[in-house]
C-alpha cells in the first residue's frame, strides 16, 4: 500500500464529515469562479482600451458637459492625430425597464478614432450620409429582434426635444460588431440630428476622444489640452482611456474591493472549519499515528502524508467547485440577451489557474498544524492513552 492510497483512505474514512468539508471548500471556490467572471466583464473596458488613446472631459465630473468648440481646439494640438466625441444619451425602447446603452457622436470622426467596430462597408457609409440613421451593435439588436430598415423610437429619461417630447425617431440603417472581445452591446446616432432639436443644453459634448500618434506622446498631450483650458468655465480632465474607464466603473463603487469582501469572508470562513476539522481528526488517529511510527514510519513522512490530505481534499472541492463555476458562467453567458448586457462574460484563464494555487494554499494553511502535531506524536504517550 502506497502513500497515496493511505492519504485517500483516511480523507475519506468517514464519508460524510469528507463530503460536509468538499461542499464547504466546493461553494467557496464556486462563489471565487462566478465572481471571477463578472469582475473580468466589468473590468473590460480598461483591458480593452488603446495605449494611444485618451479621454477628455469636464474636470468636475464627466457627467458634466463641455462646450462642442472644445472638439476643434483638441483637435489642433501637437501630437493628435485623430479626436472625437460622445454624448450619453440614456435611452431606453418602449419602456424605461428596456434599456439602450447610446451615443450621440460625429459618426466619421468617432470609427476613425474607433477602429475596433466593424461595419460592412455600405452600413458605414450609410451611417455616416444619415442623420437620422442609428447604428446598433449586434447584441443590442439580437436582443431586441431589430434589423436594416427598421424604424424605432428611443426615449430618454434626460434630453427632451424642442417640442416638449422625450421620443426620438430613428432609422435603423447598420449594425456593427465588435472586433475580438470589444462590445458591440450600445447604439450610437448623429450628435448634429441630436444637437439641433434639443430643448437646452445645446452645443455641448459630454467626453472627447484623443488617439495620439504614439503613446510615448499621451503625457504631453493630456497636460497640453488642460493647460489650455486652465481657469475657463469648463476646465477639463485628460487621461488615459484605461483610467477612464476605471474611473466610470469606480462611479458604482469599489467593485474590487465589495469582491475581495465577499471573496475573502467565504475563504476565512472556510479556512476555519477545515483547519479545525482537520485537528480533530488527526487527534482522532493518534493511536494509528503511534503505530505508523512504531512500524517504521519516520516523522517526515507522516508529516508529508497529513498535509498532502489536506491539500488533496481542499484540490478536489476547488476543482469541483471551478468547474461549476464554469458550467453557470457558461450557461449564463449563452442565455438569450445576456451578451447584451454583460459582454464577454466568460470564466478567465487567470481565474481558474489563480483558483487552483489559491486550493494549493488552502489545504497547506488548513493541514500545516495537523501535520506538526502529527509529526510531534510521541509512541509511548500516545500507545498509553490508547
Amino acid at each position: 500500500m502506497n502513500d497515496l492510497t493511505l492519504i485517500r483512505k483516511n480523507l475519506f474514512r468517514k464519508k460524510l464529515r469528507a463530503i460536509l468539508l468538499t461542499l464547504s471548500i466546493l461553494i467557496a471556490f464556486l462563489i471565487f469562479g462566478v465572481l471571477g467572471a463578472f469582475y473580468k466583464v466589468w473590468n473590460s473596458g480598461a483591458e480593452l482600451a488603446a495605449d494611444n488613446r485618451l479621454v477628455t472631459v469636464n474636470r468636475i465630473n464627466f457627467t458634466v458637459t463641455m462646450p462642442y468648440a472644445y472638439w476643434g481646439r483638441i483637435q489642433a494640438v501637437e501630437g493628435v492625430e485623430a479626436a472625437s466625441f460622445a454624448n450619453w444619451f440614456g435611452g431606453y425602447y418602449q419602456e424605461p425597464t428596456r434599456q439602450v446603452q447610446t451615443f450621440a457622436v460625429d459618426p466619421e470622426s468617432y470609427l476613425n478614432v474607433y477602429p475596433e467596430l466593424v461595419f460592412e462597408p455600405e452600413q458605414r457609409a450609410a451611417f455616416i450620409a444619415n442623420r437620422t440613421c442609428l447604428a446598433v451593435g449586434r447584441d443590442i439588436a439580437d436582443f431586441y429582434g431589430w434589423s436594416l430598415g427598421d424604424r424605432i423610437p428611443l426615449l430618454s429619461n434626460i434630453w427632451q426635444k424642442s417640442d416638449g417630447s422625450a421620443s426620438w425617431e430613428f432609422d435603423i440603417c447598420a449594425v456593427f460588431d465588435g472586433r475580438e472581445d470589444y462590445p458591440a452591446n450600445y447604439a450610437m446616432f448623429h450628435y448634429e440630428y441630436y444637437n439641433e432639436d434639443l430643448a437646452f443644453n445645446q452645443d455641448q459634448i459630454g467626453w472627447i476622444v484623443i488617439q495620439t500618434q504614439s503613446a510615448d506622446l499621451n503625457a504631453s498631450v493630456a497636460d497640453t489640452i488642460d493647460t489650455m483650458f486652465a481657469n475657463s468655465p469648463a476646465e477639463t480632465e485628460t487621461s488615459t482611456e484605461a483610467a477612464f474607464s476605471e474611473g466610470f466603473a469606480n462611479q458604482f463603487g469599489n467593485i474590487a474591493l465589495i469582491l475581495l469582501f465577499v471573496v475573502g469572508s467565504a475563504f476565512s470562513t472556510i479556512l476555519i472549519i477545515v483547519g479545525f476539522t482537520m485537528v480533530t481528526a488527526i487527534n482522532e488517529r493518534t493511536g494509528e499515528i503511534a503505530v505508523m511510527k512504531t512500524l517504521g514510519f519516520p516523522a517526515p513522512r507522516i508529516f508529508r502524508m497529513v498535509l498532502s490530505e489536506s491539500v488533496m481534499l481542499s484540490l478536489v472541492g476547488g476543482l469541483l467547485g471551478l468547474g461549476l463555476a464554469w458550467g453557470m458562467v457558461t450557461l449564463i453567458a449563452a442565455a438569450p440577451g445576456v451578451s447584451a448586457f454583460l459582454p464577454g462574460l466568460s470564466m478567465p484563464q487567470n481565474v481558474f489557474i489563480g483558483g487552483i494555487g489559491l486550493a494549493i494554499l488552502l489545504g497547506l494553511l488548513t493541514g500545516i498544524i495537523p501535520a506538526i502535531n502529527a509529526q510531534r506524536v510521541k509512541i509511548v504517550t500516545a500507545l498509553g492513552k490508547q
